[in-house]
């Protein structure tokens, strides 16, 4: 049998996929609600034929790999009836929220008397194109189905038979409760170039989440067609101010570094005014490089600083670059500078930004009112650890990434970010004036029987 090419597979399921968005939209939220309760049910129940789906893609691991990696690879891929049962409270987390669609933001009446009002509405048709885990396929589906959204799921190859019993699971729930088995769609071509082509069809896709690596991330800004949200890069920063509390700005270091180094919103850059720099630096540099084991690269004053500090037994610190300045590590490296003011922090801050997530300690009002209005990132954050950036944190529920770019709503990617706004206005007849026909020339030739 001849395989249809990849551009014209990746063409037919998007326009099947667009093609869903007018049946979807009548759906009321009671169904909705209903699909992610089914969804959350057959989860469990089909857990024998997804934790089967899940073993081809553990057994596919070559052998020939290192012994540690190949342990860590395998414990990355599998999931277990406990990760289920996760995926299961997910679901529910995503049901249990208030359901954007249909809400109206602002509601006004005309000189004329018609009734205007702005309502969200779905975005229509969502690609999300990850290399994480069936966290992330869960969510996906779980959230554009919450918001009335088609979603074309292209995960990552090390889960594709357990992505593929996952959309299979879901679709038979959705088809249990009357909606379009065509509205979850996933992508089995596993070629790289299907989510190439699926980010170059603006008539059909209204959206794009890429949700995975710096390379990932990056090759979807640069070559997508679509509008990209939840773009989850940008740097993230910590700023000490003269007037930090030091015992604080050390905790919200340590959290926003060594909690999940892994995380988007981990903390890749660490700014200290040069009045506080003797305080706070050497304990600080010691926890980070003995205790916590992380590599840090710093500027010459940093170096020269530690040169200085009978320290042994640590990593040591390297000398930072300037492309160190743009890195999003996302690992156990850190890049830190001393500031000579505020000022130079906040230029820093410009220069390599916008950011993901930027943090200020300080016990002083009014910068931290400067730093809230003045700098320019996904969240900005005062005395508080930048892992705090997501919708659980934040109490908005489950998200799909972070968004820094500025032609879309900022921050957490929650349910109200996949949606977007309608005018809608109800009129009983209202004209824009000067009319072309005259009034009563008009009635006249409406009561006319020629007419």
């Amino acid at each position: 049998m001849v395989e249809v090419p990849v551009k014209i597979y990746v063409q037919a399921v998007a326009q099947k996929a667009k093609e869903m968005v007018r049946p979807l939209s009548r759906l009321t939220c009671q169904t909705r609600t209903q699909a992610l309760t089914v969804m959350a049910e057959q989860l469990i129940d089909q857990k024998d034929c997804i934790l089967e789906a899940n073993q081809q893609d553990m057994d596919i691991i070559s052998k020939d790999l290192d012994a540690q990696v190949y342990r860590t690879t395998l414990d990355r891929i599998r999931i277990t009836e406990s990760s289920l049962e996760h995926l299961q409270e997910r679901i529910f987390q995503v049901q249990q929220q208030p359901d954007p669609i249909g809400e109206a933001i602002h509601v006004w009446q005309t000189e004329g008397g018609m009734q205007v009002s702005i309502v969200r509405v779905p975005l229509g048709v969502v690609a999300v194109i990850s290399d994480m885990g069936p966290s992330v396929t869960v969510d996906s589906f779980a959230m554009c189905l919450k918001t009335g959204n088609v979603c074309i799921y292209r995960g990552g190859r090390e889960w594709f038979h357990t992505n593929q019993a996952l959309t299979q699971c879901f679709q038979n729930a959705v088809k249990e409760v009357g909606m379009p088995v065509d509205s979850l769609i996933y992508l089995e071509r596993s070629e790289p170039n299907v989510a190439l082509e699926l980010i170059r069809l603006p008539k059909f896709i209204d959206a794009v989440i890429p949700r995975g690596n710096a390379g990932l991330r990056k090759g979807v800004m640069e070559q997508s067609r679509v509008p990209v949200i939840g773009y989850d890069g940008g740097v993230s920063h910590l700023v000490v101010d003269e007037d930090a509390d030091i015992p604080l700005a050390q905790m919200l270091v340590v959290n926003g570094k060594i909690q999940n180094s892994a995380a988007a919103n981990a903390l890749d850059t660490l700014l200290i005014h040069r009045r506080i720099a003797r305080q706070l630096l050497p304990g600080l540099l010691r926890r980070l490089l003995e205790e916590f084991k992380i590599e840090l690269r710093g500027c010459p004053k940093i170096v020269s600083l530690m040169g200085m500090m009978a320290m042994t037994g640590h990593l040591g610190i390297k000398e930072a670059q300037e492309k160190d300045w743009t890195q999003k590590f996302q690992t156990s490296t850190m890049a830190l500078k001393i500031v000579d003011d505020l000022e130079e922090a906040f230029e820093h801050l410009a220069r390599f930004g916008p950011g993901h997530t930027d943090t200020i300690v300080t016990r002083n009002y009014q910068t931290a009112m400067r730093f809230v209005q003045e700098v320019d990132a996904g969240m900005v954050l005062v005395n508080a650890s930048p892992r705090l950036h997501g919708g659980d944190p934040l109490g908005l529920g489950p998200d799909m990434g972070c968004n820094i770019n500025h032609v879309s709503a900022r921050g957490p990617v929650t349910l109200t970010s996949l949606t977007c706004q309608k005018f809608v206005g109800l009129g009983s007849g209202q004209l824009q004036y000067p009319h072309p026909v005259p009034e009563v020339y008009e009635d006249a030739m409406m009561l006319s029987a020629k007419f």
